[in-house]
Formats: structure tokens, sequence, C-alpha cells
């Protein structure tokens, strides 16, 4: 029996996820939870990045301290392309600004006016977000920021808590290749772009592999945890990469979205894609474990949720996103669709999504309902269109659509996925990215030998639930959510009957057997 830590920090929310693996079985029980809640000071939005670093040394407390535990290894999963700058003496030299800082706004283009878009592509592979680390770096530059000029280290987030855990300054590959200065056809840094650019290059540590062992825990973090020196793994560092690790899939013709505030809807290939063709389509080539390329779209998620829940809590009115999804399935069919790209900056989003409406000639939502109806089903078409652009530039069609993360619980949205696309969504597991985080640990311990072997951890130990497409496409408005047609655990398959028309009837499972149903996933 081996025991694995997978810290998993989410722009909303960090946990301490504990994996037990055990004759080929992972089991994963939360030992954690805390707020990720970012500090505007004046017009500068930051993470609040002591505190998460006081919230990791209290999950490795717990597992220490009051649980007794002997970990085999400890992993940091985050969101992408965030950095802090470290001084000579290896101390923060500022502290870490939030994506959604507006530090941004307009240097896009300032950087296309030194390298142009296209050549920026061709070097890097990544789709343009005026958020990516590149656009922060460069933000800083023109600034003449204190704190780039005292940098001799840039750390992504995941890679500085590693860094405060070992004392080891790393850059993991997944992490690295969302920051658009990363070349993943060489799998080094793009010391061309960034010198045209004027950026220093010698501030960029050594890039290791996701499993790579970075050393054991610091005597002073160990002893104050209880703990001995467990293992620190460079896991899939990028919190999408560990997520798409856990798809439990098998073949090639399947696509995945990683569901929670972001929506990263994408395939997994052997070598990247950059040519004229995506950079019209503005994807991505991030790097994934075991050596593919994350092939994907960045899309915003249920953020977009998560600030109108925000805006409506400010105003007196508290709501669960389970209350949220019930009320979205009362509402009916959405009055319009919107664009769900369109809104970066937080704050009064329930205001932003009825204006945005209004521009285009379409009635706004006015309740709680209607507006989660509206945020799910655009989301839906979204997705629909995404896969149409993935299919075109991967050469193949993919029959189903893998949805794992936090996102994977919703099953409206789940629903309107599956109606909009005509295809099969396969559900879950909804802790993805902690069980990702487990199994590359693993991999890096010697444990499973690759990503197949770990898929197949994941299949004997999680259900899934399996959605039908209508087959007609989602427009505008969609059926009732329906109950999944089929729940798999382990290897035995049931199915439910369409429970369309009195979905709050319990319908009856039927078998199928495991080799029909895999075949339908393969």
């Amino acid at each position: 029996m081996s025991h694995y830590l997978a810290f998993d920090l989410g722009a909303e929310s960090g946990r301490a996820m504990l994996g037990t693996l055990e004759g080929g079985r992972l089991t994963i029980e939360e030992l954690h939870r805390f707020a990720n809640t970012p500090v505007r000071v004046f017009d500068a939005l930051y993470w609040d990045t002591l505190r998460l670093w006081h919230e990791i040394q209290r999950g490795l407390a717990i597992a220490g301290r009051e649980r007794k535990l002997r970990l085999d290894g400890i992993g940091i999963d985050t969101w992408g392309v965030d950095f802090a700058l470290l001084g000579a003496d290896g101390a923060l030299a500022d502290n870490p600004r939030h994506y959604r800082d507006a530090r941004t706004n307009g240097v896009m283009e300032k950087v296309f006016d030194i390298v142009p878009r296209a050549e920026v592509f061709a070097e890097t592979g990544i789709q343009f977000m005026q958020l990516n680390s590149l656009y922060q770096l460069y933000a800083l530059k023109l600034a003449g920021s204190p704190a780039l000029e005292a940098a001799r280290t840039l750390l992504f987030m995941p890679d500085l808590l590693n860094y405060w855990l070992t004392g080891v300054a790393r850059a993991e590959a997944t992490i690295a290749s969302t920051s658009q200065f990363y070349d993943p056809r060489k799998k080094t840094w793009a010391h061309g772009l960034l010198g045209r650019l004027g950026l220093p290059a010698h501030i960029l540590p050594e890039i290791v592999t996701p499993g790579t062992r970075l050393g054991p825990l610091l005597d002073s973090v160990a002893e104050a945890a209880g703990l001995g020196a467990v293992p620190v793994y460079a896991t899939g560092c990028h919190d999408t990469a560990s997520a798409v690790a856990a798809v439990p899939a098998e073949g090639a013709n399947w696509c995945y979205i990683s569901s929670g505030t972001w929506s990263l809807m994408g395939a997994e290939l052997d070598e990247p894609v950059i040519d004229e063709r995506v950079l019209a389509e503005n994807l991505t080539n991030e790097i994934g474990a075991g050596g593919k390329v994350r092939f994907l779209k960045n899309i915003a998620g249920l953020w977009l949720l998560q600030e109108c829940r925000r805006a409506w809590a400010l105003a007196g009115e508290e709501y669960s996103y389970d209350e949220l999804v019930r009320l979205a399935g009362e509402a009916g069919p959405a009055r319009g669709l919107i664009d769900v790209d369109a809104f970066l900056e937080p704050g009064g989003m329930p205001g932003k999504i009825a204006e945005h409406c209004r521009a285009r000639g379409q009635s706004p939502p006015e309740t709680p309902g209607e507006f989660t109806r509206t945020i799910l089903e655009s989301l839906a078409e979204r997705y629909r269109q995404v896969l149409e652009k993935l299919e075109a530039l991967a050469g193949r069609q993919f029959e189903v659509i893998h949805i794992v993360g936090g996102g994977s619980r919703n099953a409206l949205l789940n629903q309107l996925v599956a109606d909009a696309t005509g295809r099969t969504v396969v559900a879950g597991p909804g802790e993805a990215t902690a069980i990702g985080n487990v199994l590359i640990q693993a991999i890096g311990a010697g444990e499973l030998g690759g990503l197949e072997e770990a898929r197949g951890v994941v299949r004997g130990s999680f259900g899934v639930e399996v959605y039908g497409g209508g087959g007609s496409g989602l427009r505008l408005g969609a059926r009732p959510p329906r109950r999944p047609r089929h729940f798999f655990h382990g290897s035995v398959w049931t199915t439910r009957r369409n429970c369309t028309t009195m979905p709050h009837i319990l319908c009856a499972p039927r078998r199928f057997s495991a080799d029909f149903m895999r075949r339908l996933c393969e």
C-alpha cells in the first residue's frame, strides 16, 4: 500500500488529497480544503501566495502529525501562466500577480510590433491570450519593474511551492508550456523569441519532465509537519495536465474537456501541430504526461457562473451550485447565447452578461436560473464549435467526449454537451486533477509503468456516467436534463431507461457487457 499526497490548487480553492494505491486500485480522500482568494491592492490583483504556502504546510501537518501517515510522495499542481520572481537571496522580489490583473491590457499588440503574431506562434505553438506569461513578463519590462531588474530566477506557481518544499528550483514541462515562451518541438525555452523582446532568459530554470523526483522535503518543513524525508515529485504541475492523465479513455477516437473555472477542450497527440490553420483557429500545443502533447483550446468555463454567484452573494442572495443547476433546469431553454470568451475581468458579471445580450439584440436573462441556463447552454455551444475545429485540424473524428474535473458533476451541462455535439459524453472522474497528480507521482516512483497503466487504474477505481446525444445539435434551447444513460464502476456497466419525460423518477437499471461498453468508448 502506497500513500501519495496531492496538492491541487485551483483559481477558487485548494485541497490536500490523499491517494492510496493498493492492488492496482486507487482511492482518494480529502484531508484539507482551503479558499484561494485573490487580493486587490489599488489597481493590482495579486495571489495570496504566503497564505497558500501556509495552507500547504497545514495539509502536510494533517497528514503527518494528525494522521501519522507514511507518505511515499508529494506533488503540487496549480493553474497555468502565473509566476514568481526571486531575487539573489531566493526570496520573492514581488508578490505574484493574478492572471486577470489588468497590467497586460494592450500588451499583446506591443509584442506584435516587435515580433509578428505568426512568428510568435511558429516558435511556441500557443493560443494567444493576453494573460499568457509572455505578456505578463513583457508588461514588467515596459513598466521598468524593479522586481524584474532584481530577479535571478523565474518560477511558475507550482514550481515556487516545490522550491519552498525542497529548496530545488526547476521548471516542470507542463506548466512551462503554458507560458508562450516555451518551444514544444525543441522542448526548451524559446530563446530566440525572448532575445528579440529583450526579456531575460537567464532567469529561467532547468526544465524537468512530469514525474521527476525533485528531492526530499527540507528538514525544517518535514519537522514542522511531523514527516520524514518524503520525496517531492514534479507531477503534472499544470492542473490540466494532471487531469488529462486521469481521463479513463482507451483507443484514439476521444477528446476531453477538463471542466472547472476554465474549460480546456482538446485531444492528446504525439507531436505538436503548428501551422497556419492552427494559428488561424487560435489553438494551443501544451505538454502533457507521458511525452504527449495536449492539443487544445482554452475556453472561459464555469468561472462565469462563479462570478455571478459571487455577485449575487454580495447582494445578499446566497446560492449553492446545486441550487443554481436546479433553477437552470426549471428555467427552460435560454433566450439566447453569449460569447463565453468575451469576459476576462472579474466583477459585476450578471450586469456584464445582460449588457452583452442587449448588444447582440437578445433579451437578457433575468433570474439566477436564467443566467445559469444561459451560461451552460452557451458553454455547450462553444464546445460544439471547438469540437469541429479539433476534428478538422487533427484529421480525425472524436466519437466520445470525456468530461473530467469538478464540472463533470454538472448533469445538466453534460446533457447539453451531448445534445449540442451529438456525441457520447463520458463524465468523470470529478477528482481527475488530484487523481492524475497522484498517478504521475506513482509513475515517477516506479510503481506504475506509464500513462496507459495509470489510466487502467482510473478505469478500475472510479465510476463514470455516460450521456447520449440527440444527434441534431443544440442551438437555442435544449431538452430537459435526463439522467445519465450508463454508469460504469470497475468492470460493471449499467444503464437507465430514458427518463426525459419524468426525470424525477429513478428508472430500473439494465446491464450491458463490459466489452460492449468498452467498444463504445474506444
